[in-house]
Formats: C-alpha cells, structure tokens, sequence
C-alpha cells in the first residue's frame, strides 16, 4: 500500500523516485507511516496533498473542518476520551451511516472501536490532524476530562503523597487546596457532573482506593478512579468551597456552594460524613435547568391531573404527595406551589433544606440544633397571616397535628411523608396519633409517585422479555399480541453511555378522599380496604400507571417490576 502511495506521488510530480527510495529507507530504519516521513524529510510541504492523494488511493473523500459548522449531537456520537485518543471527530451522520474526520483512514482497529462505541457504519474522510485537534477543542469544549487532569496531577503527586492524616496541619492542607492541579480537578468533577445531568456526586475513600461516582438517571455510576494521594487535598478543597472546618474530620459537616456555570447559577447542598477509611463526601446538585414546575409537563395522566389540579384549588384542606427519597415529590409540590404563586396570596414553607429558591414564596430553612423545626416553625406560620403553607416532610405526631389544625382553620397544606402508596398514607397518619376522624376530614388528595427511567430513543428496540417477568407483572403473552401491543428496551448506545436508559419519567397514584372514602377511614379501616375501594373509584395503582407507560414504549418491564409493588 505504502509503494502504491509514493507511485501516485510520483506520478503527479509531487516528489521524485529518489526522493521515495529515500523515505522507504527512512520508513525501514525508524518505523512509521509514509505521508508523515515525506512530510519530516522536506520532500512534500503540506499535510493537505498527503490527505488528498491518501483519499485518492482508498477511494474515500476529503473534509476541511474549518469551513463546515459541525452539529453537537453528532459530535458527542463519539465520548471525548475516544476522540481525542484516536485524533478523529464524527463530522456527518446519515442515517445509520457516521462519516468520520481522521488523519489515518487506513487504521482498521480504530474503525472498529467507533463502529462498537457508536452502534452505527462508519465511514472515514480524510482531514489533516491538525484541524481535527482544533475541532474537537472548539467542540469538545477545549477542556481537559477528568481523567486528563488526574494524569496531569499525578506527575505532581509527591506533595499530596508524603502528607499522613495524623501530622496534616491546617497550613499544609490550606497550601495543598491551593495548588493549581487540585483547583482544576475539584472544578472538573463538578462541571462533568453538570454536563451529564447528575443529580448527585459521590467522592468516597476506601482502604486503598479513592473513587468517584455519580447518580444519573437515579442509578450511581463510577467514573473515575483518583489517585489515593489527593484524598485529604480533594476533600478539603470541598470543605473551603462550602465554608467548612477543614481540620475537623471526626464530626459530620454540611454546607452548600454557589457557581456560576454554562451561563446560570447552580448551588450544591453538600454532606460529610467521616467513615473509617476517610471522609465520604455527597454533592446534591440543585440545578435551576432539571427543575420542571410547569404542571402540565409533570407526566400527570388525565384523571390524575384533574384531580390534582382541584385539590390544590381549594380553600382549605391537606394534599399529601409521598414517596421515597428521590422520587421526585419536591418538584411536584413546587410546581404545585408555582401556579399559585400570584400577587395576592401569601405562600410560606419549611424546608429541610431549601432546595430551590422561589421568587414571590416565603422559605424558611430549618435549624433543628436551636430549635427550628416544623412544629415550631408551623407555630410562627400561623401567627403570618398565611394562605398557603408547605411542610417539607410531617415527622412526628406533633407536627401532623399541627398541620391538620392549620388544614381544618382556612389554610390549604401541602406536605410529604414517606409511605409505599396512597392508601398507606392514611393509616401512617394514623399510626402517628392523629384520630381517624381528623385525617378523614383535613387530607383533601394523596398523591404516591415514582421515577422510571426512559428507554433511550437513540438505540430503542422491540423485544420479547422473558416468561417469568410477565409472570410478576400477571401479564398474559398471547393476550399482549391479541391486543397488538409491544416490549421496548434500549440496546445500549454512546448517547446514553451504554445503559440503555436517558432521562426518567413520574408515575402518579392519584387517591381523593370521597365521602365514601371518609366514611371508610372513619370506620378504622386498613390501608387494604381503602385501597380496594380507591380503585374501585377510578383510582389506578402505582404498578397500573408503570404499565401502561410500559406499553406506550416510554419505559421497560425491568423499571416496572424494581420500581412499584402491587
């Protein structure tokens, strides 16, 4: 192949026999590829006329980056650490083909890797390296990825390394958070979890290892291995950032910290927590951009949305939305809050924490250490002349009373508990020793929502699951193909790093207390038996609504079966 070049070279008056002898001997003494070896000897003055003639001779085409605007998605077909390893940029796709900018068409291992990586055919077209360098800084960001910078700082890892927890002083720690290289990685972490849309970063120290993850999608991942050294250097870069106590490690501390980042401010809620290898530290992002306070976009279905919507219009009365951690039930009673956020009515919450700020909506942090909890904040509340009053959780028996009060005396109450559904929720008030009669006249609505994670639509595919699935779910297999009805799953793509899965989507459990419903509780009846007649109602279940999200193709049976219980 090699001679076949230098013969069309020849051919064209680019270099003379002479001048290719010359490098064929060069390429037998040192190694390496033909085009850089004419290009190192003076023989040809241009990258551009190797490319061209290289692309003549594998019958592929030419691209000058420089004149073409590149689309973002495309690019990101292929993660940063690949390009830049391999010195390609994916330029152009048409359907299932991807046409690839490299400097090396002929490197069949790297055609591999980008066809595995992306699921699709790769086609290369020749472009110099070096517009290929500059374009996946413009596109890429121009910035380093994490295990980049982790590179760059371990060449300078002697001054983290000799440092032992036991001699540490607060000098030598101030000095190391300083250094340039653990600056730029703290920032890196925080702005990796931003770009992937994390909801929370996991900075963990075992015995031996010192690692990374982050929650996306409601699932952690690992992303990167640091070197054991900068633990104590990482750890107390945070600390500064959050305002903390950088020589206390015995104690748990939390803080938050503002940045500013890709044109908005995002605020991080940060927990440490010291455990026997180190300390653990969990950075909750609060990023304005995922938060979704228009109601309609929530993923309420009909009946559900109708039913929220009256609740929340009331006069007076509780409206409940419960859940576990992470299922979204903040989001939900802060959209609620927004669309009655008007000029005329005063909306006060206590919050532990207070995630998002409200404008036009009275928040108040809770401070537990002196006294600020929610029955003593409740208490104020009802001296403020509210309307509308948010309980961030109901905890205890004397902060449900309370709320109950405020809910029957003209003030409408929303607030979280943490229960398995909506029916459940009752006799957990219950249980708590507030009187059946009161819970059966103050709650207005009980809301039980879930997160399910979303197929990929970039690599969605139909498939069969297996028989014992359906079994869980009590679904017949001939009854689904009478009723035309298909299995979806993601196969796994570079959009949503191999999972499967991008982005989530709410299921509700929409239960209002009819009057019959009352009477029921009244009566002392058990969460079963409200249930029963809930659904008899018109209410679906949790697993019900996951079902039917199931077959619309937006989620799989997998999520369906881990995420409800019937």
């Amino acid at each position: 192949m090699a001679l076949r070049l230098g013969e069309m070279l020849i051919k064209a008056g680019k270099i003379t026999q002479e001048q290719l002898d010359a490098a064929l001997q060069h390429q037998k003494e040192h190694g390496g590829k033909l085009g850089e070896i004419l290009l190192h000897l003076g023989y040809i003055k241009s990258e551009g006329v190797i490319n061209e003639f290289l692309a003549k001779q594998l019958n592929i085409g030419t691209i000058k980056l420089d004149d073409l605007e590149l689309d973002p998605d495309v690019v990101n077909l292929v993660p940063v650490d690949i390009a830049r390893k391999f010195t390609v940029i994916a330029a152009i796709k048409v359907g299932k083909m991807l046409f690839v900018a490299t400097s090396d068409p002929a490197n069949v291992f790297v055609m591999d890797t980008l066809k595995f990586v992306t699921g699709l055919e790769i086609q290369p077209v020749m472009a110099s390296k070096e517009s290929i360098e500059k374009a996946l800084d413009k596109y890429y960001g121009g910035g380093e990825s994490l295990s980049d910078i982790v590179d760059e700082v371990s060449e300078d890892m002697e001054i983290i390394e000799e440092e032992e927890e036991e001699t540490l002083s607060d000098t030598e720690l101030q000095k190391a958070v300083q250094d340039k290289p653990i600056v730029k990685l703290v920032n890196q972490i925080i702005l990796d979890a931003i770009k992937l849309k994390a909801s929370d970063i996991h900075i963990e120290v075992y015995e031996k290892r010192f690692r990374v993850r982050y929650r996306v999608d409601g699932v952690l991942r690992e992303v990167s291995q640091l070197p054991y050294g900068l633990r104590f250097a990482v750890i107390s870069r945070i600390k500064i950032l959050s305002k903390l106590n950088i020589s206390e490690r015995r104690l748990p501390q939390d803080g938050r910290i503002k940045i500013h980042a890709f044109g908005r401010s995002i605020d991080f809620r940060v927990s440490i927590l010291p455990c026997i290898f180190g300390e653990k530290v969990v950075m909750r992002l609060l990023d304005p951009e995922n938060l979704m306070l228009d109601m309609s976009k929530l993923g309420f279905p009909e009946r559900a949305q109708k039913e929220f919507n009256k609740a929340i219009h009331m006069p007076f009365g509780m409206v409940l939305v419960t859940g576990p951690t992470g299922s979204g039930k903040t989001t939900t009673l802060y959209s609620a809050l927004q669309s009655l956020n008007t000029p005329d009515v005063n909306i006060m919450t206590a919050e532990d924490p207070v995630e998002f700020n409200l404008d036009g909506i009275n928040q108040v942090q809770m401070h537990a250490e002196i006294g600020l909890n929610f029955a003593a904040a409740l208490r104020s509340f009802l001296r403020q002349d509210p309307n509308i009053i948010l309980v961030g959780e109901i905890r205890d028996q004397e902060t449900v009373e309370i709320a109950v009060k405020a809910a029957l005396t003209g003030h409408l109450v929303f607030s979280t508990l943490h229960t398995n559904d909506a029916p459940s929720t009752i006799t957990r008030l219950i249980d708590m020793g507030l009187p059946p009669f009161l819970a059966a006249s103050a709650v207005k609505l009980v809301v039980a929502q879930r997160l399910l994670r979303r197929i990929c639509k970039e690599c969605k595919e139909e498939y069969e699951p297996e028989p014992e699935k359906l079994e869980i779910l009590g679904i017949d297999m001939d009854e689904v193909k009478k009723k035309g009805l298909k299995f979806y799953r993601g196969r796994g793509c570079p959009a949503c790093g191999g999972t499967g899965y991008k982005g989530r989507i709410a299921v509700f459990e929409a239960m209002p207390m009819t009057k019959e419903l009352q009477k029921l509780v009244i009566e002392g009846a058990s969460a079963l038996e409200i249930e029963e007649l809930a659904c008899q109602q018109g209410m679906k279940t949790l697993r019900q609504e996951a079902i039917d999200r199931m077959f619309e193709g937006i989620t799989t049976i997998d999520q369906v079966i881990t995420e409800t219980t019937e």
